[in-house]
């Protein structure tokens, strides 16, 4: 995730897996996802019992079974919510939330060459800061109703084309987003799609999923 290239403007995937699995069953899940498409990102974000954050110990084995499996694809993983973890087990990057660690308590703690992603909301106010202290990508959404989590702001696609046409950091969207909503995203200027349930409950199966963003996204991508 770096700098947008104006030359080959391009929309990718950003997996975020389920909020709870057992690592080894859902690797079979997520290889054969990972074979069936381009990938940039996996972020793992899972919850506890009665949604509660997850333990330390279940981030590290859920780690130590997926960043494997991810990097053997070239893809990048990024924890949820938790830059030490992300330092201790040398993830790829973390996302932080607003109610989480600042992102420069994040680039502190993880240094200064792993990706730190900041949730902006539908907040043109939190992404301009996000991105002038440095964030390496901010996410905006929800942008449609998701069964994920409860989301503290709806986005419209609008905000994707006033961000992509002034700045350079990459911009995510994310929330409920599916097969057959996301072609307005795509479209408007998102460069990653964070998806979840749209992928992993796909009707067909995940693989599918996979195969039918990437259609989506070249079909939909035309130069600004």
């Amino acid at each position: 995730m770096t700098d947008r290239n104006p030359e080959t403007d391009t929309c990718r995937l950003y997996l975020i897996t389920p909020p709870r699995f057992e690592p080894h069953a859902f690797a079979d899940t997520l290889k054969a996802a990972l074979d069936a498409g381009d990938v940039a990102s996996l972020q793992l974000r899972i919850k506890g019992e009665n949604e509660a954050p997850p333990e330390a110990d279940a981030i590290r084995r859920a780690t130590e079974v997926l960043m494997p499996l991810a990097h053997i694809y070239d893809i990048a993983f990024i924890l949820n919510d938790r830059p030490d973890l992300a330092a201790e087990l040398g993830a790829d990057g973390v996302h932080v939330g607003q109610t989480d660690a600042t992102y420069a308590e994040a680039r502190k703690i993880v240094g200064p060459d792993r990706i730190v992603g900041v949730t902006c909301h539908a907040s043109r106010h939190l992404a301009m800061e996000a991105g002038e202290a440095g964030a390496d990508y901010v996410a905006f959404g929800a942008f449609y109703e998701t069964g994920t989590k409860t989301p503290i702001s709806r986005a419209e696609p609008e905000i994707l084309t006033w961000w992509s046409e002034v700045f350079v950091v990459p911009c995510v969207a994310i929330g409920g987003i599916t097969v057959e909503n996301a072609a307005p995203l795509v479209r408007a200027g998102a460069d990653f799609l964070a998806v979840s349930s749209g992928v992993w409950a796909h009707a067909e199966s995940p693989a599918a999923a996979v195969r039918a963003f990437n259609r989506i996204m070249t079909d939909e991508r035309t130069p600004r």
